[in-house]
C-alpha cells in the first residue's frame, strides 16, 4: 500500500503570529515555522497502517524552500520518501490554487490513500480535502477520528456534531484525521539521522504542467481586503475583598454571559 500523506510548515501556534500590513496576509517570518500537529498525526496514522499491511510513505508539502524542514520532521517519524512543491509562482496561492497544485503533484504518485489533517492552523479552511476528493475523482472521509484498513476498504469512525458514525469508501480515497486520531511519535536519535538520506524529490509548477500565471496571488480566487492589528490588551478590572467581591465576580461573569 502506498500512502501520500500532506504536511505543510506554519507559524507556531505558541509563538505571536502576525499579518502583513498592507497585504494582510500571514507573516511566516514572525515566529518559529514548524509542522502543523495535525498534520504530524497523519503522518503517525499512515506509519501504522503501513506497519500493519506493508507499503510506503510518502510526505508532500507545497511551500518556500525553509519548508524541508517539515519534511525532514515527517522522515525522522519513518516516511520513507518526500515530495517539495517549490516555486515562486506559489506566492500567496489561496486553497482552490493549492489543491489544484497538490492534486497535479499526488498525480504523479500514485497513492492508494492520500491523508491529510482536517484543517491547517494558519488557514483553516478545513475545505482541502474535498477539493482534493473532487480533482482527483476518490471518494473522501473526512474529521476521522479511527482510521483501519480491510482489504481494498477504507473503514474509518468521522465525527460530527452529534457524535461519530462509521463510514468506509473504496480505495484510492482521501481522507482527512482530526487531532483525536493518535498521538504521533517523537522522532529519535536513528530517525534523525536516517532522515538525512532519505530522498527529497523537488517539482515546479512547470514540472507539473500547470501555468505559472494561473498560479500566486495575483491568480487567486480569493483575495485579502482589509486587516487590522490585533489591540493591545486592557488592565482588567479589579475587586477589592470587602465582603461582597464573590457577588461582585458573579455579576461580572453574568454580564458577560459566561455562565
Amino acid at each position: 500500500m502506498d500512502i501520500t500523506v500532506l504536511v505543510k510548515q506554519v507559524p507556531d501556534t505558541w509563538g505571536e503570529r502576525k499579518l502583513v500590513p498592507d497585504t494582510w496576509v500571514i507573516d511566516r517570518d514572525a515566529s518559529d515555522a514548524v509542522i502543523d500537529e495535525i498534520d504530524s498525526r497523519g503522518v503517525e496514522a499512515a506509519l501504522q497502517l503501513v506497519e500493519e499491511h506493508g507499503g510506503e510513505v510518502t510526505v508532500l508539502t507545497m511551500g518556500p524552500d525553509r519548508a524541508t524542514e517539515t519534511l525532514r520532521k515527517a522522515l525522522a517519524m519513518g516516511a520513507d520518501k518526500a515530495v517539495h512543491v517549490v516555486d515562486d509562482a506559489l506566492a500567496g496561492a489561496d486553497a482552490v490554487q493549492t489543491s489544484a497544485v497538490l492534486a497535479a503533484a499526488i498525480s504523479t504518485l500514485g497513492a492508494d490513500l492520500v491523508i491529510t489533517g482536517n484543517e491547517s492552523t494558519d488557514g483553516r479552511t478545513g475545505a482541502l480535502a474535498a477539493m482534493l476528493a473532487e480533482r482527483l475523482g476518490r471518494p473522501q472521509v473526512t474529521a476521522v477520528r479511527k482510521l483501519t484498513i480491510d482489504g481494498s476498504t477504507v473503514v474509518a469512525e468521522r465525527v460530527h456534531d452529534t457524535g461519530w458514525s462509521e463510514v468506509s469508501a473504496q480505495l484510492p480515497a482521501v481522507v482527512s484525521v482530526t487531532e483525536k486520531i493518535n498521538d504521533p511519535r517523537y522522532p529519535n536519535f536513528k530517525g534523525i539521522m536516517a532522515a538525512k538520506k532519505k530522498p527529497v524529490q523537488t517539482l515546479t509548477v512547470a514540472d507539473l504542467g500547470l501555468d505559472p500565471a494561473s498560479v500566486g496571488g495575483a491568480a487567486s480566487a480569493t483575495q485579502p481586503v482589509d486587516g487590522a492589528a490585533k489591540p493591545p490588551r486592557t488592565a482588567g478590572e479589579k475587586v477589592a475583598d470587602d465582603g461582597s467581591a464573590g457577588t461582585k465576580v458573579a455579576e461580572f461573569l453574568v454580564a458577560h454571559r459566561l455562565v
